[in-house]
């Protein structure tokens, strides 16, 4: 694909499954996080329909895979594999 996105049935090894997201975190201040450690070029929150707050996780995805693979054990107490 020629905009950069990895076909949902490929494993992308720069994106990330962030879970335990408080209700009140919008999409907003999910990507300002993240763009502290590189170059952010998707990330979203999920959202219940219902209400519009976070369901609770979302997913970063950054330009460079070595950020995110970084980011696995970086965040202590907030990391794992």
């Amino acid at each position: 694909l020629g905009n950069g996105r990895v076909p949902a049935t490929k494993r992308d090894g720069r994106k990330l499954f962030v879970g335990g997201l408080p209700n009140e975190v919008t999409d907003l201040s999910f990507l300002q996080y993240f763009q502290q450690y590189g170059e952010v070029i998707d990330s979203v929150v999920l959202l219940d329909r219902r209400t519009k707050r976070s369901r609770g996780f979302g997913f970063v995805t950054f330009a460079d895979p070595t950020v995110a693979a970084s980011l696995l054990t970086t965040i202590p107490g907030r990391t794992g594999v």
